[in-house]
């Protein structure tokens, strides 16, 4: 019985995936019972003998789970047996599919930067009176579109006209006087000077000859020496006068001096710029539009008494508007004035076109403000740039470098702080435990790699790596070192 038992066990293991049915015959044995110590008598516990029958039940079924046991156990070993044996077949025929990409070395990568501004329109005045005054008047509101020389604001001028009204009136009287200069002594006057001129000339005739009369009679001794006197002081007086009188005659007949007449024109030269000034300001109490553009605020109302340079009206000009960046010094090298750029504005992607690089460099930020205009498009056709309005600038730079790009997947987290990818390593079938479709499997190795630049999903990378390797580009974390996996590409 004991020979059958071993060569069905030894069948068993042979064939493990087969089952065989064992007949056991079990054939029970007497075995002699232990023997229990004794124990002195319970006094108050009475004592049961057994009885011979009783003993021999309870040796027979001893025997029977022994021999159970001892039949069980080898088969329940041989069934766990089994169970290996086919898992270790199913991992052997089975080969993980893995996607992988093949490498393709690269010499140079872009690296794009972004360096953010701000529109800025090309003029922006806050617009007001140089002289205070009564607002009587606004012509335009927020949002407004005006052109150059159009009235926005006007303030009272009445007391002006009236100044101004005041000094024409001068002028006018000053410009009589200078008319009469420049004409001379009327005709009249200077017959009146001639008639005076010749009563005096006859006058002193007269006395000459009174006076000779005299002489001739104080020598006579007919008269006192003291009428002759008066006589000869009232000739000399006739003849003083008869001399004043020809040269008012003169003066007469010779005209106006030049001295008058100049002296009177710069009176009304001097009332002509006190009238322009009137005209200036009068000519200031309205505001016009600078340039063309659009009323970015209106600031005050009719009724409101400003004061000089209180603003107004805020008018930003339409024309084409310009944005202002700050690049540091080793990102203007491909900025030189005339490039044309891409300026991206509310997600809004305009061509700009630089048109110069400010000198000095801003303390806060360490970059210069680089200027640039943007094409074909000003603020007065335009409903989306407006002044201030946030602008980026990219700059794409080439970085000459030897690399390779892969999916941002393909890497893993590796020891101490580096970064890993797997590639697949070729195996030939002849050394392959199992073929799948009769490709040759790869196995599975571990390549250290150096980010050198981040582009979205993918990655510049170099490191261990070859052209043509094949480098497993996503489920990295269901593969280890190692593994046969294969490709699909």
């Amino acid at each position: 019985m004991d020979n059958q038992s071993t060569r069905d066990n030894q069948s068993t293991r042979d064939n493990p995936g087969e089952r065989t049915e064992v007949q056991v015959t079990v054939t029970p044995q007497v075995v002699p019972a232990p023997v229990e110590p004794e124990l002195p008598p319970d006094p108050q516990m009475p004592q049961l003998p057994l009885s011979l029958k009783q003993q021999g039940g309870l040796i027979v079924g001893l025997a029977v789970l022994g021999i159970g046991l001892g039949i069980g156990l080898p088969r329940l070993g041989g069934s766990n047996a089994t169970a290996q044996a086919d898992d270790v077949r199913t991992e052997t025929t089975t080969v993980l599919q893995v996607a992988a990409v093949e490498l393709v070395a690269q010499t140079d990568y872009q690296l794009t930067r972004i360096y953010t501004g701000q529109v800025a329109s090309l003029r922006t005045s806050d617009l007001g009176f140089e002289q205070g005054g009564t607002l009587v008047w606004v012509g335009v509101d927020r949002g407004d579109r005006v052109t150059r020389g159009m009235p926005l604001a006007r303030l009272d001028t009445r007391n002006l006209e009236a100044q101004r009204s005041q000094l024409v009136a001068q002028r006018a009287q000053a410009m009589a006087v200078l008319s009469e200069l420049q004409r001379g002594p009327r005709q009249e006057d200077i017959a009146a000077a001639s008639a005076t001129v010749r009563d005096l000339e006859n006058q002193l005739e007269l006395e000459r000859l009174r006076q000779s009369r005299r002489e001739y009679l104080v020598e006579e001794g007919a008269i006192a020496p003291e009428e002759l006197d008066i006589v000869a002081l009232s000739a000399d007086a006739l003849a003083e006068r008869l001399e004043a009188a020809r040269s008012q005659q003169e003066e007469l007949l010779n005209g106006t001096r030049s001295e008058q007449i100049a002296a009177q024109e710069a009176v009304v030269q001097q009332l002509d710029a006190q009238i322009a000034n009137i005209d200036v300001t009068i000519d200031k109490s309205t505001i016009f539009a600078p340039f063309d553009g659009l009323i970015g605020e209106r600031q005050q109302d009719e009724g409101t008494v400003v004061g000089s340079s209180q603003p107004v009206v805020r008018l930003v000009e339409s024309a084409q508007p310009e944005v202002e960046i700050g690049v540091p010094n080793h990102g203007l090298a491909a900025l030189s004035q005339g490039s044309v750029h891409e300026v991206e504005i509310e997600g809004d992607r305009y061509t700009a076109t630089v048109q110069t690089v400010l000198p000095e460099l801003d303390s806060t930020t360490r970059t210069r403000t680089v200027i640039l205009k943007l094409n074909n498009v000003s603020l007065a056709g335009s409903t989306l740039i407006a002044p201030s309005q946030i602008a980026r600038l990219r700059l794409a730079t080439t970085i000459e470098e030897l690399g390779y790009w892969l999916p941002i997947t393909a890497l893993t987290q590796g020891e101490k702080g580096l970064w890993t990818t797997y590639a697949m390593i070729p195996t030939p079938s002849s050394q392959t435990e199992v073929q799948t479709g009769g490709d040759s499997s790869y196995q599975v190795e571990r390549r250290i790699v150096e980010i050198l630049h981040t582009e979205g999903d993918r990655v510049f990378v170099r490191g261990t790596l070859s052209p043509g390797d094949l480098i497993i580009s996503d489920s990295t974390q269901r593969v280890v070192p190692g593994q046969h996996v294969q490709p699909v590409l």
